[in-house]
């Protein structure tokens, strides 16, 4: 495709911040446990020890946290994109596509094919996130001739069955927030694939609900996996965990 891996990874859009209530939360802890090491440090207390290394902790967790969302999550998709060995003409679907950042990667690697976004466009979710930012973003990339935004939910999209070659997620489905609606975007993700279409799911919760509901849904190569340090969001706890399947022929 002409396009290596890391030169995928490099972005002229502004994606925003994944979550973005998340790291100020985690700083603003970081920062209280620090002024409480430093008081109890002046007074004496032996356990500023203690505080200022979780404050050091809840510090890094934070840079975690930041780095992820503005540069890691981009080179792990780059490399998952890439190993999906595109021929250049599909048509790919991301679901909760937010501002773009993977759907606009996997429209560069097809050139000859298109690229569709659906998401609800809610700024908690990611910052700024919005129709107009994902548009922008897809002027700035130099896609937009081939990228569509839709407007729409997960649990019920305006597409025909057996419409994409791939369908592409990353970190939505789990805002669902209830399992029934999360198993109901799974069955919409496998409807409107096209037979042995193939299925890519990064997220850091709720993977092994996605993985059993594709699995009773027939799906074939069900696979999950964490995905490395790159794309975690705080400590090892988040790492993002990647589930992929490929629907069957009939």
């Amino acid at each position: 495709m002409g396009v290596a891996a890391d030169n995928l990874a490099r972005h002229r859009g502004d994606y925003g911040v994944d979550a973005p209530y998340a790291p100020i939360i985690l700083g603003g802890i970081s920062l209280g446990l620090l002024t409480v090491s430093a008081i109890l440090a002046l007074v004496g207390s032996t356990f500023w020890v203690a505080f200022l290394i979780a404050g050091v902790w809840m510090g890094l967790n934070t840079a975690s946290f930041i780095y992820t969302t503005r540069a890691g999550k981009f080179a792990v998709w780059a490399n998952l994109l890439r190993q999906l060995d595109l021929r250049g003409d599909e048509r790919i679907l991301d679901m909760g596509s937010g501002r773009g950042a993977v759907l606009m990667m996997a429209a560069k690697l097809v050139p000859r094919g298109h690229a569709v976004g659906v998401d609800l466009w809610k700024s908690a979710d990611q910052s700024g996130n919005s129709l107009d930012a994902a548009r922008r973003n897809a002027d700035l990339e130099g896609v937009a001739h081939r990228v569509e935004l839709v407007t729409g939910d997960m649990t019920a999209m305006p597409f025909e069955p057996a419409s994409f070659d791939f369908v592409l997620s990353a970190l939505a489905i789990h805002n669902i927030t209830n399992p029934a609606g999360r198993r109901k975007a799974i069955d919409e993700a496998v409807r409107v694939l096209k037979p042995c279409g193939r299925l890519v799911i990064a997220d850091f919760r709720s993977t092994d609900e996605y993985a059993k509901r594709l699995r009773e849904l027939g799906a074939n190569d069900v696979t999950q996996r964490p995905l490395d340090w790159r794309y975690w969001y705080g400590g090892p706890w988040t790492a993002t965990k990647l589930v992929s399947a490929t629907k069957p022929a009939r």
